[in-house]
């Protein structure tokens, strides 16, 4: 118990920059003392004492803001910055060095009996307010951006935003250190890729048109008609909003 506490809480100060002391972690961090207290309840459900177990995950609640079912099983070093409204399901499963911010939810999506939750690798992160649905499997080091509903399954190593979440592109495939939030500077949201390749497209499109309406003019066509209803297109703009 107390080695494993131990690690918690240097595993706060390699991931929290705030933190000052030790006195301090132990004190004020309401994710570790979430943590402490899902061992007790977890060990009670797992000997038979499962309405004591769930007391005690009810407690913890009102105390930390964090609900954490007793069934959840939690690996080593698990990190919940800040916490107020995590929560996390019965069949949920998570790796070691895990880093969870506040809102997040790691939830089911049947009402079924048997796994309902997602599977966390090791060295997960995810952001704030992210939600995590269904038994689906997060692979190691994967990162989940700051408010993304997750349904299906994201590779090691990968990162994904959006809602639904999409995975994204990471430029700098050399750098992986440790991202506050699951979000760095170096990921290219596909979608916006593709929409700047749209606008790219429409900007050569009408480079051809124009030239077309150029050889027209030439052979006496008139075409003042055409170019007057063109439509007013700043690809410079767009492409602004897009970004």
């Amino acid at each position: 118990m107390f080695k494993n506490i131990r690690e918690d809480i240097a595993s706060v100060f390699d991931r929290d920059p705030a933190a000052r002391n030790t006195f301090e972690v132990l004190t004020c961090y309401p994710g570790l003392h979430a943590r402490i207290f899902h061992r007790m309840s977890n060990t009670l459900w797992h000997v038979g004492l499962k309405w004591l177990a769930r007391f005690i995950s009810h407690f913890a609640r009102w105390f930390t803001g964090i609900e954490i079912h007793p069934g959840a099983t939690i690996g080593r070093r698990f990190f919940i910055d800040h916490g107020m409204g995590v929560v996390i399901g019965e069949t949920a499963e998570i790796g070691d060095d895990v880093t969870m911010y506040h809102g997040v939810t790691l939830g089911g999506t049947s009402w079924k009996e048997g796994k309902r939750h997602p599977t966390l690798g090791n060295g997960v992160v995810i952001g704030a307010g992210a939600k995590v649905l269904g038994p689906i499997h997060i692979g190691d080091g994967a990162k989940i951006g700051s408010n993304a509903v997750v349904v299906k399954d994201v590779p090691a190593g990968a990162t994904a935003a959006g809602i639904p979440a999409r995975i994204l592109d990471e430029e700098k495939k050399a750098d992986h250190g440790f991202k506050a939030y699951a979000i760095g500077n170096d990921q290219n949201d596909p979608v916006a890729k593709t929409l700047h390749g749209l606008i790219g497209h429409s900007v050569t499109v009408d480079q051809r048109i124009d030239f077309i309406l150029q050889q027209l003019e030439k052979m006496g066509v008139r075409v003042e008609e055409e170019r007057a209803t063109a439509d007013k297109f700043d690809p410079n703009h767009l492409n602004k909003i897009v970004d």
